[in-house]
Order: structure tokens, then C-alpha cells, then sequence
């Protein structure tokens, strides 16, 4: 969109390593963290054998002779992406000796919470999971399937936040982020490293951006490889392309059939810094869009995933963005967690 963003290239190294990451994370609270490639390499090799190499499906011929593949992260466990960036954080704390006897704490009730509770328990941790009084049953039965404490606070997503930095203070435990954290961020840009790999002459990855945690780390990830991103958004929860408009990230009002999964009322300052790069696009597309998208994946290949899953295809379906002629681009079907009720038609 704009010039490039320089990064600092910390030493992928452990435990040497750990010092520089760490000073980073501990300044997430002040917007000053940020990610390399080397980061998401590291990130790489620590989860390495604990989540599942995604699987890449060639999709319908495109026009002009473009190869399109389609990134079916959605088979990751607990169902989406999230389980990279969550396994990350805590797997770097596991080997680094580091991770407080209260565990790993999280306000989420959706993907996030699943993915965090799922790590925390395959590092042998404690995972507590903040949800709003609101949250339906089934999120908090599922989340203690993984083994969390789930914890009612508030009747909205902001209360049982506050409730979950509470509880860190109060207890020593470590506070995650759904999107907002650089070893988050760096764990969801492994799959941009594994898209590599199976596809090298791969030049545009698209991926739909809520708060902007896999946006960054595939970005970082891409970082001096040529690779275009196209950062595809709903055109009601415009938190990314709202933070170019204003030059900062800044609050928006979310309201699309995404929001479940998409709807980040701000961007996190990571994803900011990185969509002013040179080679990022980024693309609004509406709910019918989305919908239709969706629908598409199941109907043409029995694919079922959330709207916010469908939500990068949906640029490409529609048309909302154009590729190069004879141009190969991945499409990232990055979460499955929805009813597929709706989609079977009688």
C-alpha cells in the first residue's frame, strides 16, 4: 500500500534468542512489539510437529490461466489457524522454564480460546478462559473439553477482557492475546513458510483480516520474498483498511455475517505497520459476497467453512480482486468452526 517497514531481524536462536522476543512481548501493552521473518522461522521449528502442515487443493481454473490453491487451514486443530499462534506462546514459554504455575489466561470465547486451551494443555499448562455471561453454553462446554476453567465476567467481550488482565495481575498468570501478540502473530505466519514449501512459485497469498494477527505474521513471513498479500476484509469490519484511512489504528463499528470471527473493533499496530508495505493490497468485500463464497466451497468442493473462512475466497470469486494472468495465488481458508446446516440445500 505504502513504502516498506523495516524490521528488526532478532536472533532466531535458544535459548539466546529468548531475551530480545521476550523484551518484545512484555512491550505488546505499549504498541511497540513487532515481528521478523526470523521470528516466524523460529516459530516454525518450536511447533514443529505439534499442529498439522496444512493441506493446499488445487481450486477451479481461474481466469487468464491463473492457478489458484486453496490453503485448508481450517483442518488445524481445534479448527482454525489459531491453534499456530497459541501453540507458540506456549511452547516458548514451556522450553524457556518461564510459564507461571497459574498458567495461560484468555478473554475469548470463539477460536482463540479454543486454540489457547488446546495449547495450554499440550504444554502442560493451565488455561483460563474468560467469557461474557452472554456466551452460549456449547463455547463453554467445548472450551472445558480441552481441559480451561472458564470464567463468566460481564455481559460483553470488553468485561471479561478486563476481568482477564485482572486475573493475570492478580495471579502471576500469562496473559494471551487472540491476535495482539508477537509470538501469536509469528506462530500464525508458520503457515505462510509451509505455503512456500508446497508451492514455490506461489506470488500472491490472500487472507481475510479481523485484528490483523495471521495478516502480520504472514507478512513478516514474506518478508523479502517478492510474495504479494492481498488483506481481505468485510466491508462492515474495516478495522485495517479504517487504520490506513486514519494513519493509526482506530476504533470501528462491526456489523457482518463474519463478526463472529472477523470482527475486531481495532487492528492491532503490527498489522498496521505491515499493510503500509509495498507489497500488500488490501480488498473490502460485502456479506452477499462472503456468503456466496461460501456456499461455493461447499457446493463445488464439499468444503465447509465459517464465513469468516470464506471471506479471502470470496475476493476472488467475486472478482473484487483481479489476478495476473497466469499468476499462482493461495487462497488461506483459514477456520470451520460453524453449523453447516445452512448449506445443504434440499
Amino acid at each position: 500500500m505504502a513504502q516498506g517497514v523495516a524490521h528488526r531481524e532478532p536472533d532466531t536462536g535458544e535459548p539466546s534468542g529468548y531475551e530480545g522476543l521476550v523484551t518484545r512481548v512484555t512491550s505488546v501493552s505499549s504498541g511497540t512489539a513487532t515481528i521478523g521473518r526470523p521470528d516466524v522461522i523460529a516459530a516454525a521449528q518450536r511447533i514443529s510437529g505439534l499442529v498439522r502442515p496444512v493441506t493446499l487443493l488445487p481450486a477451479s481454473p481461474g481466469r487468464s490461466g491463473t492457478q489458484v490453491s486453496l490453503a485448508c487451514e481450517f483442518m488445524q486443530h481445534t479448527g482454525s489457524f489459531k491453534a499456530r499462534g497459541a501453540a507458540n506462546l506456549a511452547e516458548f514459554y514451556r522450553r524457556s522454564a518461564t510459564m507461571p504455575q497459574a498458567g495461560i489466561v484468555i478473554a475469548s470465547g470463539g477460536n482463540a480460546g479454543l486454540a489457547c486451551a488446546w495449547a495450554a494443555r499440550a504444554a502442560g499448562a493451565k488455561a483460563t478462559v474468560f467469557l461474557p455471561v452472554t456466551a452460549p453454553e456449547v463455547k463453554a462446554a467445548r472450551l472445558r473439553s480441552y481441559g480451561a476453567e472458564v470464567i463468566l465476567a460481564g455481559s460483553e467481550y470488553a468485561d471479561a477482557l478486563a476481568a482477564s488482565v485482572e486475573h493475570a495481575h492478580a495471579t502471576g498468570a500469562l496473559l494471551s492475546h487472540a491476535y495482539d501478540h508477537p509470538l501469536v502473530a509469528a506462530g500464525a505466519g508458520t503457515l505462510a513458510l509451509e505455503i512456500l514449501a508446497q508451492v514455490p512459485g506461489t506470488g500472491t497469498i490472500i487472507v481475510a483480516v479481523g485484528g490483523g494477527g495471521l495478516f502480520a505474521g504472514t507478512a513478516a513471513a514474506l518478508t523479502g520474498t517478492g510474495v504479494r498479500i492481498v488483506a481481505v476484509e468485510p466491508a462492515n469490519c474495516r478495522a485495517l483498511s479504517a487504520a490506513l484511512d486514519a494513519g493509526r489504528p482506530v476504533d470501528v463499528t462491526v456489523e457482518s455475517v463474519a463478526a463472529d470471527s472477523l470482527g475486531a473493533r481495532r487492528v492491532s499496530q503490527m498489522a498496521y505497520e505491515f499493510a503500509r508495505s509495498a507489497n500488500v493490497s488490501g480488498v473490502l468485500v460485502p456479506d452477499d459476497a462472503i456468503i456466496a463464497a461460501r456456499q461455493e466451497l461447499w457446493d463445488e468442493y464439499r468444503i465447509v467453512v465459517e464465513h469468516g473462512g470464506a471471506t479471502a475466497f470470496a475476493a476472488v470469486l467475486s472478482g473484487a480482486w483481479q489476478p495476473a494472468p497466469g499468476e499462482q495465488v493461495t487462497v488461506v481458508l483459514c477456520g470451520a468452526n460453524t453449523d453447516p446446516a445452512d448449506l445443504v440445500r434440499g
